[in-house]
Protein backbone atom coordinates (compact mmCIF):
# COMPACT_ATOMS: atom_id res chain seq x y z
CA UNK A 1 0.00 0.00 0.00
CA UNK A 2 2.81 2.38 0.95
CA UNK A 3 4.38 1.87 -2.49
CA UNK A 4 1.38 3.56 -4.11
CA UNK A 5 2.35 6.84 -2.49
CA UNK A 6 4.89 9.19 -3.96
CA UNK A 7 6.75 12.10 -2.38
CA UNK A 8 6.43 15.43 -4.15
CA UNK A 9 7.70 18.92 -3.43
CA UNK A 10 5.44 20.61 -0.88
CA UNK A 11 3.70 23.81 -1.92
CA UNK A 12 1.14 25.83 -0.03
CA UNK A 13 -1.82 23.73 -1.14
CA UNK A 14 -0.18 20.48 -2.25
CA UNK A 15 0.60 17.65 0.21
CA UNK A 16 4.10 16.24 0.57
CA UNK A 17 2.95 12.64 0.06
CA UNK A 18 0.43 11.77 -2.60
CA UNK A 19 -0.95 8.97 -4.75
CA UNK A 20 0.76 9.36 -8.16
CA UNK A 21 -2.45 9.56 -10.21
CA UNK A 22 -3.50 12.82 -8.56
CA UNK A 23 -2.17 16.33 -9.05
CA UNK A 24 -3.18 19.95 -8.61
CA UNK A 25 -3.78 22.08 -5.55
CA UNK A 26 -6.26 21.43 -2.77
CA UNK A 27 -9.13 23.88 -2.20
CA UNK A 28 -10.01 25.74 0.98
CA UNK A 29 -13.66 25.39 2.04
CA UNK A 30 -15.59 26.42 5.14
CA UNK A 31 -17.09 23.62 7.22
CA UNK A 32 -20.44 25.37 7.06
CA UNK A 33 -20.36 25.39 3.24
CA UNK A 34 -19.82 21.65 2.84
CA UNK A 35 -22.20 20.41 5.55
CA UNK A 36 -25.15 21.38 7.72
CA UNK A 37 -24.21 21.81 11.38
CA UNK A 38 -27.04 21.19 13.79
CA UNK A 39 -27.93 19.28 16.95
CA UNK A 40 -30.66 17.00 18.28
CA UNK A 41 -33.94 17.87 19.94
CA UNK A 42 -34.19 17.91 23.71
CA UNK A 43 -34.67 14.57 25.44
CA UNK A 44 -36.01 14.79 28.99
CA UNK A 45 -35.44 12.57 32.01
CA UNK A 46 -38.90 11.09 31.72
CA UNK A 47 -38.10 10.00 28.14
CA UNK A 48 -35.58 7.41 29.31
CA UNK A 49 -36.67 3.77 29.28
CA UNK A 50 -35.05 0.50 30.33
CA UNK A 51 -34.64 -0.71 26.75
CA UNK A 52 -35.27 0.62 23.28
CA UNK A 53 -33.28 2.94 21.00
CA UNK A 54 -29.73 3.74 22.25
CA UNK A 55 -29.26 7.33 23.41
CA UNK A 56 -25.65 8.51 23.13
CA UNK A 57 -23.87 11.26 25.03
CA UNK A 58 -20.33 12.53 24.53
CA UNK A 59 -18.98 9.57 26.51
CA UNK A 60 -20.44 7.01 24.11
CA UNK A 61 -19.26 8.92 21.04
CA UNK A 62 -15.72 8.99 22.45
CA UNK A 63 -15.92 5.22 23.05
CA UNK A 64 -17.17 4.61 19.50
CA UNK A 65 -14.45 6.86 18.11
CA UNK A 66 -11.90 4.73 19.97
CA UNK A 67 -13.44 1.52 18.52
CA UNK A 68 -14.78 0.56 21.95
CA UNK A 69 -18.20 -0.87 22.72
CA UNK A 70 -20.24 1.78 24.59
CA UNK A 71 -21.01 1.06 28.24
CA UNK A 72 -23.85 2.22 30.51
CA UNK A 73 -26.06 3.17 27.57
CA UNK A 74 -29.30 5.07 28.10
CA UNK A 75 -32.38 4.36 25.98
CA UNK A 76 -35.44 6.14 24.63
CA UNK A 77 -38.57 4.43 23.34
CA UNK A 78 -38.99 3.48 19.70
CA UNK A 79 -42.09 5.68 19.57
CA UNK A 80 -40.14 8.75 20.78
CA UNK A 81 -37.37 7.98 18.28
CA UNK A 82 -39.84 7.67 15.39
CA UNK A 83 -41.43 10.97 16.42
CA UNK A 84 -38.02 12.70 16.19
CA UNK A 85 -37.32 10.93 12.91
CA UNK A 86 -40.57 12.06 11.31
CA UNK A 87 -40.47 15.66 12.52
CA UNK A 88 -36.76 16.56 12.56
CA UNK A 89 -34.72 13.70 11.10
CA UNK A 90 -32.22 11.44 12.86
CA UNK A 91 -28.51 10.65 12.39
CA UNK A 92 -27.79 8.30 9.51
CA UNK A 93 -24.86 6.47 7.95
CA UNK A 94 -22.20 8.91 6.74
CA UNK A 95 -23.16 11.72 9.15
CA UNK A 96 -20.55 12.93 11.66
CA UNK A 97 -20.85 13.74 15.36
CA UNK A 98 -18.36 15.94 17.24
CA UNK A 99 -18.12 16.15 21.05
CA UNK A 100 -18.77 19.78 21.99
CA UNK A 101 -18.67 19.87 25.82
CA UNK A 102 -16.13 18.45 28.26
CA UNK A 103 -13.79 16.49 26.03
CA UNK A 104 -13.78 18.64 22.90
CA UNK A 105 -13.32 17.61 19.29
CA UNK A 106 -13.69 13.83 19.38
CA UNK A 107 -15.08 12.88 15.98
CA UNK A 108 -17.13 9.85 14.96
CA UNK A 109 -18.51 9.07 11.52
CA UNK A 110 -21.63 6.88 11.62
CA UNK A 111 -20.66 3.65 9.87
CA UNK A 112 -23.97 1.78 9.70
CA UNK A 113 -27.72 2.27 9.76
CA UNK A 114 -28.38 1.06 13.32
CA UNK A 115 -30.82 3.55 14.90
CA UNK A 116 -29.77 5.79 17.81
CA UNK A 117 -30.36 9.30 19.07
CA UNK A 118 -28.06 11.68 20.96
CA UNK A 119 -27.94 14.41 23.57
CA UNK A 120 -28.44 17.99 22.45
CA UNK A 121 -25.72 20.48 23.41
CA UNK A 122 -23.13 17.77 24.09
CA UNK A 123 -22.70 16.87 20.42
CA UNK A 124 -22.67 18.75 17.12
CA UNK A 125 -24.22 16.92 14.18
CA UNK A 126 -22.78 17.30 10.66
CA UNK A 127 -25.21 16.11 8.01
CA UNK A 128 -25.83 16.55 4.26
CA UNK A 129 -22.07 16.39 3.81
CA UNK A 130 -20.98 17.32 0.28
CA UNK A 131 -17.46 15.84 0.56
CA UNK A 132 -16.39 12.28 1.42
CA UNK A 133 -17.52 11.72 5.02
CA UNK A 134 -14.66 9.40 5.95
CA UNK A 135 -12.12 11.91 4.61
CA UNK A 136 -13.84 14.75 6.49
CA UNK A 137 -13.79 12.74 9.71
CA UNK A 138 -10.00 12.33 9.44
CA UNK A 139 -9.54 15.94 8.37
CA UNK A 140 -11.43 17.21 11.44
CA UNK A 141 -9.38 14.89 13.69
CA UNK A 142 -6.22 16.35 12.18
CA UNK A 143 -7.45 19.88 12.91
CA UNK A 144 -8.71 19.27 16.46
CA UNK A 145 -6.51 22.03 17.88
CA UNK A 146 -8.01 24.55 15.46
CA UNK A 147 -11.49 23.48 16.50
CA UNK A 148 -10.68 23.83 20.20
CA UNK A 149 -9.35 27.36 19.62
CA UNK A 150 -12.90 28.40 18.67
CA UNK A 151 -14.39 27.14 21.95
CA UNK A 152 -16.10 29.50 24.37
CA UNK A 153 -16.49 29.53 28.16
CA UNK A 154 -14.14 29.99 31.09
CA UNK A 155 -14.73 27.09 33.50
CA UNK A 156 -16.13 24.59 31.00
CA UNK A 157 -15.16 25.07 27.38
CA UNK A 158 -17.68 24.33 24.63
CA UNK A 159 -17.68 24.25 20.85
CA UNK A 160 -20.37 26.22 19.05
CA UNK A 161 -21.94 25.64 15.66
CA UNK A 162 -21.59 29.34 14.85
CA UNK A 163 -17.79 29.25 15.14
CA UNK A 164 -17.30 25.78 13.66
CA UNK A 165 -19.12 26.82 10.49
CA UNK A 166 -16.32 29.36 9.91
CA UNK A 167 -13.49 26.79 10.13
CA UNK A 168 -11.53 26.55 6.87
CA UNK A 169 -10.36 23.10 5.75
CA UNK A 170 -8.52 22.06 2.60
CA UNK A 171 -9.91 19.41 0.25
CA UNK A 172 -8.65 17.64 -2.89
CA UNK A 173 -11.00 16.33 -5.54
CA UNK A 174 -13.55 13.73 -4.39
CA UNK A 175 -11.72 10.71 -5.88
CA UNK A 176 -8.51 11.62 -4.05
CA UNK A 177 -10.47 12.12 -0.81
CA UNK A 178 -11.94 8.64 -1.18
CA UNK A 179 -8.58 7.01 -1.86
CA UNK A 180 -6.90 8.74 1.09
CA UNK A 181 -9.79 7.84 3.40
CA UNK A 182 -9.79 4.20 2.25
CA UNK A 183 -6.04 3.91 2.72
CA UNK A 184 -6.12 5.39 6.24
CA UNK A 185 -9.13 3.27 7.16
CA UNK A 186 -7.08 0.18 6.27
CA UNK A 187 -4.34 1.42 8.62
CA UNK A 188 -6.94 2.01 11.37
CA UNK A 189 -8.37 -1.48 10.83
CA UNK A 190 -4.90 -2.97 11.22
CA UNK A 191 -4.39 -1.08 14.50
CA UNK A 192 -7.84 -2.15 15.74
CA UNK A 193 -7.19 -5.83 14.96
CA UNK A 194 -3.78 -5.76 16.65
CA UNK A 195 -5.28 -4.01 19.69
CA UNK A 196 -8.08 -6.58 19.94
CA UNK A 197 -5.59 -9.42 19.64
CA UNK A 198 -3.50 -7.88 22.43
CA UNK A 199 -6.57 -7.44 24.65
CA UNK A 200 -7.59 -11.08 24.15
CA UNK A 201 -4.07 -12.25 25.02
CA UNK A 202 -4.07 -10.09 28.15
CA UNK A 203 -7.43 -11.55 29.16
CA UNK A 204 -6.09 -15.05 28.57
CA UNK A 205 -3.06 -14.34 30.74
CA UNK A 206 -5.25 -12.93 33.51
CA UNK A 207 -7.42 -16.06 33.48
CA UNK A 208 -4.52 -18.51 33.37
CA UNK A 209 -2.73 -16.66 36.20
CA UNK A 210 -5.81 -17.05 38.37
CA UNK A 211 -5.85 -20.81 37.76
CA UNK A 212 -2.11 -21.16 38.36
CA UNK A 213 -1.95 -19.18 41.59
CA UNK A 214 -5.15 -20.76 42.91
CA UNK A 215 -3.40 -24.09 42.20
CA UNK A 216 -6.21 -25.24 39.91
CA UNK A 217 -3.52 -25.74 37.27
CA UNK A 218 -0.26 -27.39 38.35
CA UNK A 219 2.94 -28.09 36.42
CA UNK A 220 4.81 -31.38 36.59
CA UNK A 221 8.53 -32.07 36.61
CA UNK A 222 10.44 -33.32 33.55
CA UNK A 223 9.65 -36.91 34.52
CA UNK A 224 5.91 -36.21 34.67
CA UNK A 225 5.77 -36.32 38.46
CA UNK A 226 3.94 -33.92 40.76
CA UNK A 227 5.93 -31.16 42.41
CA UNK A 228 5.83 -30.79 46.23
CA UNK A 229 3.07 -28.82 47.94
CA UNK A 230 3.39 -25.04 47.98
CA UNK A 231 4.57 -23.11 51.04
CA UNK A 232 3.19 -19.83 52.35
CA UNK A 233 5.66 -17.25 53.63
CA UNK A 234 5.81 -13.55 54.28
CA UNK A 235 7.75 -11.61 51.66
CA UNK A 236 10.05 -10.28 54.36
CA UNK A 237 11.00 -13.86 55.32
CA UNK A 238 12.43 -14.68 51.91
CA UNK A 239 14.08 -11.45 50.77
CA UNK A 240 15.12 -7.89 51.60
CA UNK A 241 13.42 -4.82 50.18
CA UNK A 242 14.27 -1.12 49.98
CA UNK A 243 12.74 2.15 48.89
CA UNK A 244 14.37 4.66 46.57
CA UNK A 245 15.63 8.13 47.19
CA UNK A 246 13.23 10.51 48.97
CA UNK A 247 14.71 13.60 47.33
CA UNK A 248 14.06 14.61 43.75
CA UNK A 249 17.56 14.85 42.28
CA UNK A 250 18.86 17.41 39.86
CA UNK A 251 18.50 15.81 36.46
CA UNK A 252 21.19 16.00 33.81
CA UNK A 253 21.05 15.55 30.03
CA UNK A 254 22.95 12.27 30.16
CA UNK A 255 24.34 10.04 32.86
CA UNK A 256 22.83 7.30 35.05
CA UNK A 257 19.16 6.36 34.41
CA UNK A 258 16.69 7.32 37.14
CA UNK A 259 13.49 5.25 37.27
CA UNK A 260 10.01 6.17 38.49
CA UNK A 261 6.49 4.69 38.39
CA UNK A 262 6.05 5.17 34.64
CA UNK A 263 8.97 2.85 33.86
CA UNK A 264 7.24 0.00 35.66
CA UNK A 265 3.60 0.65 34.77
CA UNK A 266 3.93 1.92 31.19
CA UNK A 267 7.32 0.59 30.08
CA UNK A 268 8.41 4.13 29.25
CA UNK A 269 12.14 3.55 29.23
CA UNK A 270 12.55 5.79 26.19
CA UNK A 271 11.54 8.71 28.47
CA UNK A 272 14.13 7.98 31.16
CA UNK A 273 15.60 10.89 33.10
CA UNK A 274 19.24 10.92 34.17
CA UNK A 275 21.26 11.78 37.26
CA UNK A 276 24.96 12.49 37.62
CA UNK A 277 27.40 9.74 38.50
CA UNK A 278 28.18 11.52 41.79
CA UNK A 279 24.53 11.41 42.90
CA UNK A 280 24.29 7.79 41.77
CA UNK A 281 27.39 6.70 43.71
CA UNK A 282 26.05 8.34 46.87
CA UNK A 283 22.69 6.54 46.55
CA UNK A 284 24.36 3.27 45.62
CA UNK A 285 26.07 3.07 49.01
CA UNK A 286 22.67 2.22 50.48
CA UNK A 287 21.16 -0.06 47.83
CA UNK A 288 22.24 -1.28 44.39
CA UNK A 289 19.75 -2.13 41.64
CA UNK A 290 20.93 -5.23 39.78
CA UNK A 291 19.81 -7.62 37.08
CA UNK A 292 17.39 -10.11 38.63
CA UNK A 293 15.90 -7.64 41.11
CA UNK A 294 12.25 -6.54 41.07
CA UNK A 295 10.91 -3.00 41.07
CA UNK A 296 7.42 -2.56 42.53
CA UNK A 297 5.32 0.61 42.61
CA UNK A 298 4.31 1.63 46.12
CA UNK A 299 2.78 5.09 45.57
CA UNK A 300 -0.15 5.90 43.28
CA UNK A 301 -0.66 2.85 41.07
CA UNK A 302 0.42 0.53 43.88
CA UNK A 303 1.58 -3.03 43.38
CA UNK A 304 2.79 -3.18 39.76
CA UNK A 305 5.98 -5.22 39.53
CA UNK A 306 8.68 -5.42 36.88
CA UNK A 307 11.47 -7.99 36.79
CA UNK A 308 14.80 -6.43 35.79
CA UNK A 309 16.03 -8.77 33.07
CA UNK A 310 18.87 -6.63 31.74
CA UNK A 311 22.28 -5.53 33.04
CA UNK A 312 21.46 -2.30 34.77
CA UNK A 313 23.20 0.63 36.34
CA UNK A 314 20.42 2.91 37.60
CA UNK A 315 18.82 4.58 40.59
CA UNK A 316 15.13 4.91 41.45
CA UNK A 317 12.67 7.18 43.21
CA UNK A 318 10.80 6.59 46.49
CA UNK A 319 7.65 5.77 44.50
CA UNK A 320 9.26 2.38 43.83
CA UNK A 321 10.30 -0.44 46.14
CA UNK A 322 13.27 -2.65 45.25
CA UNK A 323 12.83 -6.35 46.06
CA UNK A 324 16.20 -8.09 46.04
CA UNK A 325 16.80 -11.40 44.34
CA UNK A 326 18.33 -14.42 46.08
CA UNK A 327 18.77 -18.12 45.44
CA UNK A 328 15.76 -19.22 47.53
CA UNK A 329 13.24 -18.19 44.87
CA UNK A 330 12.89 -17.30 41.19
CA UNK A 331 12.67 -13.52 40.77
CA UNK A 332 10.76 -14.03 37.52
CA UNK A 333 8.18 -16.06 39.42
CA UNK A 334 7.93 -13.56 42.27
CA UNK A 335 7.39 -10.66 39.85
CA UNK A 336 4.52 -12.57 38.22
CA UNK A 337 3.08 -13.46 41.64
CA UNK A 338 3.20 -9.83 42.80
CA UNK A 339 1.08 -8.91 39.77
CA UNK A 340 -1.45 -11.66 40.58
CA UNK A 341 -4.80 -11.26 42.35
CA UNK A 342 -3.76 -13.07 45.60
CA UNK A 343 -0.81 -10.74 46.23
CA UNK A 344 -2.78 -7.66 45.18
CA UNK A 345 -5.35 -8.55 47.86
CA UNK A 346 -2.52 -8.71 50.40
CA UNK A 347 -1.33 -5.26 49.37
CA UNK A 348 -4.83 -3.83 49.39
CA UNK A 349 -5.27 -4.73 53.06
CA UNK A 350 -2.14 -2.75 53.92
CA UNK A 351 -2.45 0.26 51.62
CA UNK A 352 -2.98 3.66 53.27
CA UNK A 353 -6.24 4.56 51.53
CA UNK A 354 -6.68 7.95 53.23
CA UNK A 355 -3.48 9.24 51.64
CA UNK A 356 -3.47 10.89 48.24
CA UNK A 357 -2.06 9.44 46.19
CA UNK A 358 -2.60 6.12 47.96
CA UNK A 359 0.55 4.35 49.09
CA UNK A 360 1.91 1.41 51.03
CA UNK A 361 4.61 1.89 53.64
CA UNK A 362 7.80 -0.02 52.98
CA UNK A 363 7.52 -2.11 56.14
CA UNK A 364 4.02 -3.32 55.22
CA UNK A 365 5.27 -4.85 51.97
CA UNK A 366 7.27 -7.44 53.87
CA UNK A 367 4.15 -8.60 55.75
CA UNK A 368 2.39 -9.67 52.54
CA UNK A 369 1.98 -13.42 52.14
CA UNK A 370 3.52 -15.19 49.16
CA UNK A 371 2.62 -18.65 47.84
CA UNK A 372 5.84 -20.47 46.96
CA UNK A 373 6.09 -23.71 45.00
CA UNK A 374 9.52 -25.31 44.78
CA UNK A 375 12.05 -23.38 42.70
CA UNK A 376 11.74 -25.82 39.78
CA UNK A 377 7.96 -25.27 39.55
CA UNK A 378 8.46 -21.54 40.05
CA UNK A 379 10.76 -21.56 37.01
CA UNK A 380 8.23 -23.44 34.86
CA UNK A 381 5.46 -21.02 35.88
CA UNK A 382 7.63 -17.96 35.29
CA UNK A 383 8.79 -19.14 31.86
CA UNK A 384 5.23 -19.96 30.78
CA UNK A 385 3.87 -16.55 31.81
CA UNK A 386 6.93 -14.73 30.46
CA UNK A 387 6.34 -16.28 27.04
CA UNK A 388 2.86 -14.74 27.06
CA UNK A 389 4.34 -11.39 28.12
CA UNK A 390 6.74 -11.53 25.15
CA UNK A 391 3.84 -12.12 22.76
CA UNK A 392 1.93 -9.21 24.31
CA UNK A 393 4.98 -6.95 23.99
CA UNK A 394 5.46 -7.94 20.32
CA UNK A 395 1.85 -6.96 19.64
CA UNK A 396 2.30 -3.73 21.58
CA UNK A 397 5.36 -2.86 19.48
CA UNK A 398 3.40 -3.52 16.27
CA UNK A 399 0.58 -1.30 17.52
CA UNK A 400 2.94 1.55 18.41
CA UNK A 401 4.79 1.22 15.09
CA UNK A 402 1.48 1.30 13.20
CA UNK A 403 0.39 4.39 15.14
CA UNK A 404 3.70 6.11 14.37
CA UNK A 405 3.32 5.15 10.71
CA UNK A 406 -0.19 6.61 10.65
CA UNK A 407 0.97 9.80 12.39
CA UNK A 408 3.65 10.26 9.75
CA UNK A 409 1.11 9.72 6.99
CA UNK A 410 -1.29 12.26 8.44
CA UNK A 411 1.47 14.88 8.56
CA UNK A 412 2.43 14.30 4.92
CA UNK A 413 -0.83 13.36 3.16
CA UNK A 414 -2.80 16.46 4.18
CA UNK A 415 -2.26 20.13 3.48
Amino acid sequence: MEKQLSSIERSRNIPQLRFPEFEGEWFSKKLGDISILTSSKRVYLEDYVSEGIPFFRGKEITELKNKEKPTDILYISKERYNDFKEKYGVPKKGDILVTAVGTLGNVWMIENSSPFYFKDGNLIWLKNIKEDSSFLEKLIQLNTKELIKTSIGSTQKALTMVELRKINLKFPQLQEQQKIASFLTDVDDKITKLTKKKELLEQYKKGIMQKIFNQELRFKDDEGNDFPEWEEKKLGEITKYYDGTHQTPNYVSEGIPFYSVEHVTANQFEKTKYISREVFEKENKRVRLEKGDILMTRIGNVGKARYIDWDVKASFYVSLALIKQNSSFSSKYLAQYINSVPFQRELWKRIIHVAFPIKINLGEIGKCLVQLPCVEEQTKIANFLSDIDIKIEVLNTKIENSKSFKKGLLQKMFV
